[in-house]
């Protein structure tokens, strides 16, 4: 029988403990690598939604096609329903009359109707329809953005992670070199992109929708309550189930804002994790900016034996003002943890495909295979306490869990396997041989069509180091952006990364 819906919900902003804002147990879970897989089995597990389809993210674009290149994927749905994002929506509103579907965007958003043309007239279209509400969140201080990337069904399924449902997101795990499909909705090509997101069924699910529905509410929607959880599941038939009957925590950064109190449960769990890894630390990650972070990993690698760190990273950021923002401060704080790292146990690479470099947008990290955490959060300062952001995690030594751990070495298996162009049966084995990632990707990570290259530091001048340092795009506050220069910034004296950077400096410009 079908869970009734509690009456309504109190929107609680108290934390279970530090860096967490609730637990809860998942039926099944699985995490999606790249969004060819996303888009195709979103589409199959919203086909099964009969009363809400809550779509939360940084973007949306309405012109999308939802199963590019998949031939069993086209064949059925070119019968049935669109794979335009636009359209199906429509079609699903149409075709299943109780089904309500709310999207909710950052509202930065509304200066992107320009360039998309024909989203704007889906928007338009969408507004005639009873069970389509599409609205934008404005509820942020000044700078800020609504990061966060959740989808929710019914309240028994969801997803989070780092994968928008917009353009230029769409790729393989292959990541062809020269692949025609990667173009966007008017025609033009771009770049291969590695991403990644987790999709969870169960109570899980229920709570992500809280935090969706309470952020719609004080967007200035309605004030909404759960839905009658369906007994039937929404998990696609495509996707595997990695994990089951697994805990599943939840963590979140808000700003402090009117009301709204300044949250930050993602800074501190990524730190204690940090401090608390033994063997290793693998990251995927779009940035890094944080001055915190950066000392925390220069910290254990100071250490008589510290842990291995891998970093996974795009060769820059995407967009012009983000590398000024962005590059020149991770170059920064990189030569400070090359100088920390007295025991060679720490490598920033590159993935290619061919001579391209894959742009990595993923939000992942594993510590020792026992914890598995994914989500919206970059590892720069807006992430840690300016934006609004969402990660869920899986830690082996929650009561429970401790059978999560082999799958979250297949995860990292697989992921290693993909950015080195190696089968995962090759990967294990020579990683159940020598545990370290370096010597891998050292000995085998360069030799195939996808590869994992070394990150090479570029030279800054005297205007960019500045800039790094002034902290000025990338605040770790609201008040900060109007204060870029206040406090030394990105390596102000008191800080372990920024002493470091010092010493690295020095001998560098000798």
């Amino acid at each position: 029988m079908a869970q009734e819906p509690k009456s309504e919900i109190e929107f609680d902003d108290e934390s279970t403990e530090k860096g967490v804002w609730r637990f809860a147990r998942a039926e099944r879970a699985s995490v999606i690598i790249d969004a060819e897989d996303y888009f195709a089995l979103m589409q199959q597990a919203m086909l099964k939604a009969k009363l809400r389809i809550f779509l939360v993210g940084w973007d949306f674009d309405t012109r999308i096609h939802l199963a590019v290149g998949r031939r069993w994927f086209s064949r059925l749905f070119r019968r049935n329903h669109p794979r335009r994002l636009g359209s199906f929506l429509m079609w699903l509103a149409r075709k299943h009359k109780p089904l309500e579907i709310r999207i909710l965007k950052w509202s930065f958003g509304i200066f992107q109707f320009a360039k998309r043309g024909y989203m704007l007239i889906d928007i338009l279209r969408m507004a005639s329809y009873k069970g389509i509400t599409f609205k934008f969140d404005t509820h942020h201080p000044v700078g800020c953005s609504h990061h966060q990337k959740i989808a929710v069904l019914d309240d028994r399924l969801a997803v989070c992670g780092g994968i928008d449902m917009t353009q230029d997101r769409w790729d393989t795990r292959e990541h062809i070199e020269h692949d025609r499909r990667r173009r966007r909705p008017h025609g033009f090509k771009y770049g291969p992109w590695h991403d990644a997101t987790m999709m969870m069924e169960g109570e899980v699910a229920r709570q992500l929708g809280c935090l969706s529905r309470e952020r719609w509410h004080r967007a200035g929607g309605e004030q909404l309550n759960e839905v009658q959880i369906p007994d039937d599941s929404l998990w696609p038939e495509k996707l595997p189930v990695m994990f089951e009957n697994v805990e599943i925590g939840i963590a979140r950064t808000r700003a402090k804002y009117k009301e709204l109190p300044k949250v930050d449960e993602i800074e501190d769990l990524l730190l204690a994790q940090i401090a608390g890894a033994k063997k290793f630390i693998y990251s995927e990650n779009q940035y890094l900016t944080s001055n915190k972070i950066a000392d925390a990993l220069a910290k254990r690698l100071a250490e008589d034996d510290p842990p291995e760190i891998v970093l996974v990273q795009p060769m820059t950021a995407d967009g012009w003002l983000e590398q000024q923002a962005m590059d020149h401060a991770r170059a920064c704080l990189l030569r400070g943890l090359h100088e920390c790292d007295h025991k060679n146990r720490f490598g920033l690479f590159v993935p290619h495909t061919g001579e391209k470099p894959i742009y990595v947008h993923a939000k992942l990290t594993i510590f020792d295979d026992t914890i598995l955490r994914i989500g919206s959060a970059n590892w720069n300062n807006r992430s840690m306490g300016l934006d609004s952001e969402c990660d869920v995690f899986i830690d082996c030594e929650r009561p429970g869990n401790a059978d999560a751990c082999h799958q979250i070495a297949a995860v990292r298996r697989s992921l290693l396997a993909e950015h080195c162009g190696m089968e995962e049966d090759e990967v294990e084995r020579l990683l159940t041989a020598d545990p370290s990632m370096l010597k891998l990707i050292a000995e085998h990570g360069q030799k195939n069509s996808r590869t994992l290259q070394p990150f090479q530091i570029p030279e800054l001048n005297e205007i960019e180091e500045t800039l790094a340092g002034s902290q000025l795009l990338d605040p770790e506050e609201p008040d900060e952006m109007f204060e870029p220069f206040a406090g030394g910034g990105l390596l102000k004296k008191g800080s372990f990364i920024g002493r470091a950077y010092n010493r690295a400096k020095k001998g560098f410009r000798k």
